[in-house]
């Protein structure tokens, strides 16, 4: 890349004398730039203003490897590669001006440090190999396994690992630390389809795991998945001038996802233990990082796990990708009494992922940072939004004191204080301002005509822009450019100095999903939306859902417009549950009635649960059902056809940085 350096100093040349021909304008600006002057003078300064003479992380990184996979790479049964690390080989080197130096440092101490790790005597992580840690702890008959990642084949590539290097053990159990999908959705790697089905095997979890496990992403998940995408960088290459790090790990393997029902339920007071002869305290912490999740210890091994709550980064107060804001306070609190239960007998902490902190002392030291974290945050946003500052100031005014900024661990490689700032204000006073002017905006593609027309034109708003930028006033260009490409989407000079501005924003970003989203904006800028087939949810995924968050799925697909004068009914019944629903469209809205039929029903339908959530979930057509005799329709089946014609179809590949 490194090669185009001069073209790209040309191609900025031209523009900003305004004389290239329009031809050679666009071949150049889409092209990835190097760092610019005032990027490289932005990630220099600061890598002198953090304590980056201090290695003890990566000596914590490397403590205890045992062994790894060559590359991490990980293949399925067909050969395509789901997870690899080759690509990150670059950050051997010292950092680049074209990635913030603190998430090189970052990213160097997830992806370097890949493999099968030793915490203490009966206890293992394997790292790396996906985007969450495996953990494995040594019982009397086999192994208990905590998080089997995202993939079956990450998930049965870090339990083979362990296997070859330790010794070969059955899986006695495994623990699910909470409902997001890097730690269950591998459980396929780790226990056979036998065991899944008899429950053979016991499954921990924590109350409520099976509806929020598949809830997040049911009523929109459409959309989530589209900026997950960004949040992820799945959109870039691994690169300098792409993908280094997620901040959280690295990427998310790319394998075959499923799910399982816990066989033992961690109740909200939680609950003392013996798993296959290992003594577990498990503690509930719902609604902070996770809207369910818990942390345990185990006091024969004086290890605290602490799931995700507390990590080597300032975590998601509020995810990119789209999620219920979390809760800052309760978040701290959880880490208080976490410190204050086990404190006087923890030797180290562990956690879902990164590295492992050793010493009582220091480990207590690391909690309590990573506590007055969230709850600094939490507290001075509520201090200012008193003093009558917005969301948008406030965020920019909060600032970490140095004794919390200054630790590694509290550094915004995932979530940041910015963001953190808005998610606390968003949770307790909402989007809105209080300022009448903003109580209702006129529609963002409509006021970038205006806000165009207000400023001159786009001749107007290139020149001034052109000059921000040589200024590096990249966030002010963004903001500027935004109005022009959503007025004029193909102004191509517009939608380019938009992309070198956001890619500029991403090399000084020192959150990696902050670098993802400007990256891959920059990205779609250029060359356009990338077209994603559409990827159907496994079928054993469908049959667990929970019928009332089918219908609730099924209910924001509905097309109001549609639906407006239709009336229909539908008696259905489950032959091997024995169990009845009633489906009602009305006034455009859908509604599902457990243990109820209509009198006067438009149509009845019978068939098997299991038939019905793949059915209604889009996996099987009802004219195939019909056909295979697994669908009977009673009544009017016209009714059954129009019912089907009310509900849209989501496109995966909808655009986010151009109208």
């Amino acid at each position: 890349m490194r090669s185009l350096i001069l073209m790209s100093l040309l191609s900025f040349l031209l523009i900003a004398c305004g004389s290239e021909p329009e031809t050679d304008r666009e071949v150049l600006n889409t092209e990835i730039k190097p760092a610019s002057n005032a990027t490289t003078s932005h990630n220099r300064a600061l890598s002198k203003q953090l304590p980056f003479h201090d290695e003890t992380d990566f000596q914590l990184a490397k403590r205890g490897f045992i062994a790894s996979i060559p590359g991490a790479q990980v293949n399925n049964a067909e050969g395509r590669q789901v997870y690899g690390l080759s690509q990150l080989q670059f950050l051997q080197g010292g950092f680049r001006d074209t990635v913030n130096p603190s998430l090189w440092r970052q990213a160097q101490l997830n992806a370097l440090n890949n493999g099968l790790f030793k915490v203490v005597d009966g206890l293992y992580q394997v790292r790396s190999l996906d985007l969450a840690n495996m953990t494995l702890v040594q019982g009397k008959k086999g192994w208990i396994i905590i998080d089997p990642l995202t993939s079956a084949e990450t998930a049965a590539a870090a339990l083979a690992l362990a296997n070859k290097a330790l010794g070969e053990r059955p899986v006695s159990a495994v623990i699910f630390t909470h409902s997001h999908a890097d730690h269950f959705a591998g459980v396929a790697g780790v226990l056979s389809k036998e065991q899944l089905s008899s429950g053979s095997v016991d499954i921990i979890a924590p109350q409520g795991f099976s509806e929020e496990a598949i809830s997040e992403n049911v009523r929109s998940g459409n959309v989530m998945q589209r900026r997950a995408l960004y949040q992820f960088g799945d959109l870039l290459p691994s690169s300098p001038e792409g993908f280094v790090s997620s901040g959280l790990g690295n990427r998310v393997s790319d394998g075959e996802h499923g799910i399982a029902t816990p066989t033992v339920v961690i109740s909200e007071a939680g609950a003392e233990m013996t798993v296959d002869g290992v003594e577990i305290i498990f503690i509930n912490t719902p609604g902070a990082e996770a809207p369910t999740e818990m942390v345990f210890f185990f006091p024969q091994l004086k290890a605290l796990c602490m799931s995700e709550i507390a990590n080597h980064t300032l975590h998601n107060i509020y995810t990119l990708r789209g999620a219920k804001t979390r809760d800052a306070q309760a978040w701290s609190r959880y880490i208080e009494y976490a410190m204050e239960k086990f404190g006087d007998q923890t030797e180290v902490v562990l956690s879902s992922h990164h590295w492992p902190t050793w010493g009582k002392s220091e480990a207590m030291d690391y909690l309590a940072k990573q506590r007055d974290l969230y709850k600094y945050i939490h507290d001075q946003t509520l201090r200012l939004a008193n003093h009558g500052y917005d969301m948008v100031e406030i965020a920019e005014r909060l600032e970490l004191p140095e004794s919390l900024s200054q630790a590694w661990a509290n550094r915004g490689y995932y979530g940041t204080v910015n963001v953190g700032a808005k998610a606390v204000y968003n949770r307790y006073l909402g989007y809105f301002d209080g300022n009448p002017a903003n109580l209702h905006p006129v529609p963002q593609e409509e006021a970038a005509e205006r806000y165009v027309e207000y400023m001159g034109g786009d001749e107007a708003i290139m020149l001034r822009a052109r000059q921000d930028f040589a200024r590096g006033n990249y966030r002010w260009v963004a903001m500027v450019l935004k109005h022009l490409v959503f007025a004029e989407p193909e102004n191509k000079p517009a939608r380019y100095l938009l992309a070198d501005s956001l890619e500029q924003l991403g090399y000084q970003a020192e959150s990696g999903i902050w670098r993802n989203f400007y990256l891959s904006g920059a990205k779609e800028l250029r060359h356009g939306v990338q077209f994603r087939e559409e990827v159907l949810p496994a079928e054993d995924i469908v049959a667990r859902v929970p019928l009332q968050l089918l219908f609730d799925a099924m209910a924001v697909r509905l097309n109001g417009e549609k639906a407006a004068d239709a009336e229909i009914r539908l008696n259905i019944d489950m032959i091997d549950t024995e169990q009845k629903y009633l489906v009602v469209v009305q006034n455009g809205v859908l509604h599902g009635y457990p243990g109820r039929h209509s009198d006067d029903p438009s149509a009845g339908l019978a068939l098997s649960s299991t038939d019905l959530r793949l059915m209604f979930g889009g996996l099987v057509g009802a004219p195939t059902m019909i056909k295979e005799g697994r669908l009977k329709v009673s009544g009017n089946p016209l009714a059954l056809i129009k019912f089907g014609r009310l509900f849209d179809k989501f496109d995966r590949n909808f655009n986010l940085v151009t109208p």
